[in-house]
């Protein structure tokens, strides 16, 4: 298990336009040869935009780009006609497969936080798809083949136990709250990188809301 805390994500955003970023991976200005990846997993982001921000159109390809809203409401629009507001309970999924470009922004009047995980396709290519799972349930996990993932969304109450998928590899991230995992107390922003996860729960010390990736090796 490889405990990373919250306060060691590499910071980014956009000051001028009041975007707040944190990066669990390298990314890029912020440049680490040993934290490229761990499964699929090549990016966890966590984006605090203001009203009226947004990132402009810009481009993807050979990405598998799941979404997380945490709070707010976030605006996606992309070249392949897609047009959707994504609320908490949402899991959004855009496969940019050969190339996409899209539109993120805040176009809601609250402030806007969500998470976004970047993972890295068994093969690369294919047609762009998109997806949204409206208000996924815990006991609903969220298949994406095209990069060998299962991703489980785990809400639990102060002493409520959740197991722990077994995998070669297992990305759990604490979007609220605070929770024990294997005997380490995590909290909001913290995540935890387990290699050939075998009979492990997670635990909530308070009530607290997980993200967690079941990956094969």
């Amino acid at each position: 298990m490889d405990v990373r805390r919250a306060a060691q994500r590499y910071p980014g955003g956009d000051p001028a336009t009041g975007i707040e970023s944190s990066h669990a991976f390298s990314f890029g200005p912020h440049y680490d040869p040993d934290n490229l990846r761990f499964g699929a997993v090549i990016a966890c982001n966590e984006e605090h935009l203001p009203p009226g921000a947004g990132f402009d159109e810009h481009p993807h390809s050979h990405t598998e780009i799941v979404t997380w809203v945490v709070e707010g409401e976030l605006t996606h629009r992309d070249s392949a006609g897609n047009e959707t507001v994504v609320r908490h309970g949402d899991v959004q999924r855009l496969s940019s497969a050969g190339g996409v470009r899209h539109v993120e922004r805040n176009d809601g009047e609250l402030p806007l936080t969500f998470v976004q995980m970047w993972l890295a396709p068994v093969r690369p290519g294919g047609e762009p798809s998109y997806e949204i799972v409206r208000g996924i349930a815990d006991s609903t996990p969220y298949a994406v083949p095209e990069a060998a993932a299962m991703l489980h969304v785990r809400r639990l109450t102060a002493g409520e136990r959740t197991a722990v998928p077994d995998g070669a590899y297992v990305y759990v991230h604490v979007v609220r709250g605070e929770v024990r995992v294997g005997g380490e107390a995590l909290g909001p922003g913290d995540s935890v990188r387990i290699a050939d996860a075998k009979d492990l729960d997670a635990s909530g010390i308070t009530e607290a809301e997980l993200l967690l990736w079941e990956m094969a090796g």
